[in-house]
């Protein structure tokens, strides 16, 4: 079967790339390696021209959490893309080692640290929300975030901000 197309194909026009456009991640994971994505990919979308919005929601609440930020945590458990055989991540240790050995491999890459990352991706124009729901069942407040933490809103306020936005879930 051959197939006939009668128009031409579109072609994206890359003048003007990032004008006018918006990205919003929601960041709903705490853990070490769930962490980088949001972060790497807000980077890369302010660096195009992107207007960056980030959500922190659930236990992504940890990424800006003072008291946490700087801690997170890689571990092997339950986590089959660490190509390790499954038992080994419960063993005593195991965690730590698993952190210290991503962490010392982002490093060697240039990819700075959590708090440091949040830092430069404000620098670069990008905007930080915390979810009102996610705060008030942990039970913190403004004074427990990073500074750079522009508000706790509501789910609703975030999908009112980012109108028009590409979506990301993380």
């Amino acid at each position: 079967m051959t197939m006939t197309i009668t128009e031409p194909m579109p072609v994206p026009a890359f003048d003007g790339i990032g004008l006018g456009r918006k990205l919003a991640i929601i960041c709903s994971k705490g853990n070490l390696d769930m962490a980088y994505p949001g972060l790497v990919l807000a980077n890369a979308a302010l660096g195009e021209g992107v207007e960056t919005h980030l959500f922190f929601t659930f236990w992504g609440f940890d990424m800006i959490t003072k008291s946490r930020m700087g801690n997170l945590k890689f571990t092997m458990l339950g986590n089959t893309a660490t190509h390790m055989p499954q038992g080994l991540g419960g063993l005593p240790g195991m965690t730590a080692m698993a952190t210290h050995n991503m962490k010392k491999r982002m490093n060697e890459i240039g990819v700075p640290e959590v708090p440091d990352f949040l830092a430069q991706i404000v620098a670069s124009g990008g905007h930080l929300w915390a979810c009102r729901m996610s705060a008030e069942m942990m039970r913190l407040d403004e004074s427990d975030l990073y500074e750079e933490v522009e508000g706790i809103i509501s789910a609703t306020d975030f999908i009112e901000k980012t109108e028009g936005a590409q979506l990301l879930f993380i």
